[in-house]
């Protein structure tokens, strides 16, 4: 995942408003759903002025309106919808500064969620990590992606089918599903690495390649970015619980809190997940170095055989190199065979002694 990193003078202040992302081609596209238990409309392309015409209309005052906005790099036309919808200045810049840490504001009258979303890359060298944002608000509930995505496809499928309860219950109800619709990217990235955890194990019990260690530092810093993904999520979804307990908020219906309570099970078990699969790499990290103990161990084994089978045959050379005048062996007419044929000797006993002891 490429960072974005700032200079040490530069501060964004709460009513700044800048995209900090990098998805800057595809223009800003807004989808709004307006539905109830008995029927459904749909808009593509909406402009600001339909969206404030269908939330003052007395006739639609009770349908729950869905606004899904694709693209934030126009920050004009995001800093008018948050206008529109009278939202506080810091919540429009969080929902463009897509490098924060994921959060949740309750206010009087708005509930913000951002959350990121993680998905493996098609190499898997890399995630591709996306910001989502959700404003709250009354009937109302906008939803805000850097692009264009198929994040939310079944659940427009159910509103449109009338599949389930989605068109029964609230706009809480639906924050709730795209909430888990986005938490199951979390499941699928797991899963894909859990995959290659497997694969990096397998070598690194008989191999001691250097790329398998690469492999495991590569996929290990992968699961930081989830746990950092994650984790704020979990905080987030544990203080909407502390909400409900304080009875501060009324954005969300009390019928409706076991499903978020659900998801920040969900998220429980994402991270402890995490913290499982991070100690498998910590397994294939040592099945790793005690494979490369192990070949250092036979390499060192292989060496000091042959230097001690040497040993002696080294004196033996030493001592008839040796220049004095009175050696009878060098005068004796077998003595260079005799010489060889002891040494050939001795390395064969030396050998066998050592095969007999399984040294080697």
């Amino acid at each position: 995942m490429e960072r974005i990193k700032y200079k040490k003078s530069r501060n964004i202040q709460p009513n700044y408003y800048e995209y900090t992302g990098h998805h800057k081609t595809e223009p800003v596209d807004m989808q709004l759903f307006v539905y109830d238990d008995s029927g459904y409309e749909e808009y593509q392309h909406v402009s600001i002025e339909k969206i404030k015409a269908e939330c003052d209309d007395p006739a639609q005052h009770k349908d729950v309106k869905w606004l899904n906005v694709h693209g934030l790099h126009d920050t004009a036309r995001i800093r008018a919808l948050g206008e529109m919808l009278d939202l506080e200045p810091f919540i429009i810049s969080d929902i463009l500064n897509v490098v924060k840490r994921p959060k949740l504001e309750e206010l009087d009258n708005v509930l913000f969620f951002s959350i990121k979303s993680v998905l493996p890359s098609a190499d898997g060298q890399e995630e591709r990590v996306e910001q989502l944002s959700f404003v709250l608000k009354d009937k109302l509930l906008v939803s805000f992606q850097e692009k264009k995505s198929d994040f939310f496809i079944h659940i427009r499928e159910r509103i449109k089918t009338h599949a389930g309860i989605v068109r029964k219950k609230k706009n809480d109800y639906l924050l709730y599903l795209l909430l888990e619709s986005v938490m199951e990217n979390f499941y699928i990235t797991i899963e894909f690495y859990e995959d290659r955890i497997d694969d990096v194990m397998a070598a690194a019990k008989v191999s001691d390649r250097r790329e398998i260690h690469e492999e495991i530092q590569r996929i290990r810093s992968r699961f930081g970015v989830l746990k950092r993904s994650i984790q704020p999520l979990h905080d987030a979804l544990y203080l909407l619980k502390s909400i409900r307990e304080e009875d501060e908020f009324n954005g969300i219906d009390k019928s409706n809190y076991a499903f978020f309570a659900r998801l920040n099970q969900k998220s429980l078990e994402l991270l402890e997940q995490i913290e499982y699969d991070m100690n498998s790499l910590d397994s294939a990290a040592n099945f790793y170095f005690a494979s490369q103990s192990r070949r250092m161990n036979e390499i060192m084994k292989v060496l000091t055989g042959v230097s001690v089978i040497f040993m002696p045959l080294t004196f033996i050379v030493g001592v008839y190199g040796m220049n004095f005048d009175y050696m009878p062996e060098l005068r004796h007419p077998y003595g260079y065979f005799t010489v060889l044929a002891v040494m050939f000797f001795l390395v064969v006993g030396m050998v066998v002694f050592f095969k007999k002891k399984r040294w080697f």
